[in-house]
This record gives structure tokens, sequence and C-alpha cells, in this order.
């Protein structure tokens, strides 16, 4: 790995699709809900989406639904608990592997490696000890007495990514990353803002939706 001389050093990963094989967070709600539960939320949602209640374009409205919808009233413990079990199944065989060497090489290397995610924070947070990840940045629905509520703070994509890491690094949105370098991973357009943030960014999905400026992956550069 180079070594540019800056104090700071940090590789900011996406999850689902970058990290992950897929998807994970529809997997992970509909077994907390069960299926048919799922099934009648994700048939609502269309029917909501039809009445031009939202877009069906629009992920942070359809997220926001499913989850009023299937997380409401469920206790913290049990999300955790099931958050566990469920991070122990992605570790065993729902991640890239090649995805899992980078992440691998930035922990030995002694980066500040960060995930930063769409996803849920409670299967996220035990994947990230699991890997001496430093930290989590991911969806964290709103819960009152131990127990959610069924709202959510802002979905964790494209321009709040940016936001949320900036503040994670203590700086405003409009300040620059002096004495920072910075490597980012991605696969979608909601990584593109996190990408462009990054000194070496590295695109993980199709090569035609690849933004300018990063690297496709794989094959992977060293670095």
């Amino acid at each position: 790995m180079t070594d540019s001389g800056r104090t700071r050093k940090i590789a900011a990963f996406d999850f689902d699709g970058t990290l992950s094989k897929k998807d994970t967070l529809v997997p992970f709600v509909a077994g907390i809900a069960g299926y048919p539960k799922a099934a009648a939320a994700g048939i609502s949602a269309g029917l909501a989406s039809i009445r031009g209640d939202f877009s069906p374009t629009d992920r942070d409205q359809l997220k926001e639904f499913m989850v009023e919808r299937l997380l409401e009233g469920r206790r913290l413990r049990e999300l955790e608990r099931a958050g566990g079990e469920y991070a122990t199944k992605l570790v065993d065989s729902g991640l890239n592997p090649v995805l899992v060497e980078q992440l691998k090489r930035h922990v030995a290397a002694g980066h500040e490696t960060l995930f930063v995610s769409a996803s849920l924070v409670y299967y996220l947070r035990p994947i990230a000890r699991y890997f001496n990840v430093s930290d989590v940045i991911a969806v964290e629905p709103d819960a009152v007495d131990g127990v959610l509520t069924g709202t959510m703070p802002p979905n964790v994509r494209a321009g709040e990514k940016r936001r949320l890491v900036k503040a994670w690094l203590g700086l405003g949105e409009a300040e620059p990353l002096d004495g920072i370098e910075m490597w980012a991973y991605g696969n979608s357009s909601g990584d593109h803002e996190l990408l462009e943030m990054a000194d070496h960014a590295f695109w993980v999905g199709k090569e035609s939706k690849r933004p300018t400026g990063s690297t496709q992956i794989p094959p992977l550069p060293g670095f």
C-alpha cells in the first residue's frame, strides 16, 4: 500500500452488493416479520405507489414504508439477537471474497475502516466486530424504551453518505478532507457521492455504469 504522508487513512465500504453478494435488508426484515406478512407488505407498497403515495423508484420512501409495516413494535433486543444470527450466516457464505480480502488488507495496514450502508445496523455491527472494522454508519430505526416506533432517520445513501462520513470525520459538508487519504468501494448510484470523496474509488457494479474516475473490480489493482 502506498504511504502518501497524510495523517489519516480511511477506507469506506458500501455493504449490499459491494461487500455482500446481494441485498441483505429485505431477507432480514422478511425473516423477522415472516414471509407471508412481508409479501402482504410488498403488495401494499405496490398499491400505495399506484395510488401515488410515493414513486415506485423512490428507495427511501419504499424502505420507510416496509420498515414501518414490518418492524414497528418489535423489541430492540429481538432485532439485535436476530441480527447476530444473520451476521454469522453472511460471514459464512454471503460475502464477496474479493472485497473481504480488500477489507482485511485495510485493517491490517492500520487504516480506519467504515461500513457506510443503507442496510440495518443490527447485523452490520456484529460483522464489523468480526472483521475489526472501526465503525458502522448505517440505518438505525427509531426506538423508544427498547421498542421500534416504525420510523427511521434519513436513508444512508447518495448525499447522506457523504454528509455522515464527513460528520464522522468531524468535518462540515463544505470542508475539504485535508490530511486524509481515503479509499471508497461501492456498486450503485447511491454510492456515487461516497466515491467522489475518495482519492481511490473502486466500483463493484456493472462496468457500463461505472462512475468516471473509479476503478472497476475485479480485477483488483494493488495500491
